[in-house]
């Protein structure tokens, strides 16, 4: 057991150093949950940044493996994984947690960064995490049950009405911010989720970046922060829109996004990618 402490204190420096980490309490939970609970017993199959598309098999059961800078698969067959360590703590450290917050986490899998956010956010926050597969989301509810702070939805994000939130994640695919989620952001919440397109040879997997939004006093903070690469959220997903978004991938127009509108108005040369109620904009918010 003290060799595997090790092992996760120094995964979590690893992380700290590649994702730039700011939050103490963001390191402090990657040494101290246990990633295999979430994980299924070993062997596992893993995958490494500098080849996402071939499985590894670690040598054996022992954690340790699991406790470096790598996917490791809860169904390969789906090649659905457990996401890289230094993409999703570095997008969960821009959402800026702060003990006793409230946070949605879509597309939770089975639980491990839920988990992750609910030892940033404390006994006092509030995690809701959500998952569209039912396995999945099972396997979460048991992964998860002893968290008193974290509730697990086996159900649809982009309908499912969790209520206002300080910050919202949304881990899958989207062509659009959707209303809802914009609508339960508090003043100052925070929102990241993937602004994706589909590639055809690819699918179902999606491309494009992951957006930051932050709800102000009148009006929104909008930029891009890398670019993702992911699977689909169903519900959030628009043929007219994933146009849009392709087009301004293709122009490279999200680096001059600052802001998100909703008001109604006629497209002007501020607006990036201006969609049904909502409009990607290079000015500023008012």
């Amino acid at each position: 057991m003290e060799e595997l402490s090790v092992s996760r204190r120094r995964y979590a420096e690893l992380i700290r150093r590649r994702a730039n980490l700011r939050s103490e309490r963001l390191v402090s939970a990657l040494a101290d949950i246990p990633r295999e609970k979430y994980l299924g017993p070993g062997p596992w199959r893993i995958l490494r940044p500098a080849n996402l598309t071939t499985y590894e098999d670690t040598p054996d059961a022992n954690p340790a493996h699991i406790y470096d800078d790598v996917l490791v698969a809860l169904d390969p067959t789906r090649n659905l994984n457990n996401g890289l360590p230094s993409s999703l703590c570095a997008w969960i450290d821009l959402l800026d947690l702060q003990e006793g917050d409230s946070v949605v986490h879509a597309g939770c899998g089975t639980g491990y960064y839920s988990a992750v956010m609910a030892h940033v956010v404390g006994e006092e926050g509030r995690v809701t995490a959500i998952e569209f597969d039912r396995e999945l989301a099972a396997r979460a509810k048991s992964c998860l049950a002893e968290l008193r702070c974290v509730e697990v939805v086996s159900g649809d994000a982009s309908i499912y009405d969790t209520g206002e939130a300080d910050a919202i994640f949304i881990n899958a695919g989207a062509t659009h911010p959707l209303p809802l989620w914009l609508d339960n952001l508090k003043p100052g919440g925070r929102l990241l989720f993937p602004l994706t397109h589909e590639l055809g040879s690819m699918a179902p997997m999606r491309f494009g970046v992951m957006m930051r939004v932050r709800r102000l006093t009148i009006g929104y903070e909008a930029d891009a922060i890398s670019p993702v690469g992911i699977f689909p959220c169903f519900g959030a997903i628009d043929a007219q829109a994933d146009r849009l978004v392709e087009k301004l991938l293709a122009e490279g127009g999200f680096a001059r996004v600052r802001s998100l509108r909703r008001d109604a108005h006629v497209a002007d040369e501020t607006c990036a990618l201006h969609g049904r109620g909502y409009c990607f904009a290079t000015s500023c918010p008012p």
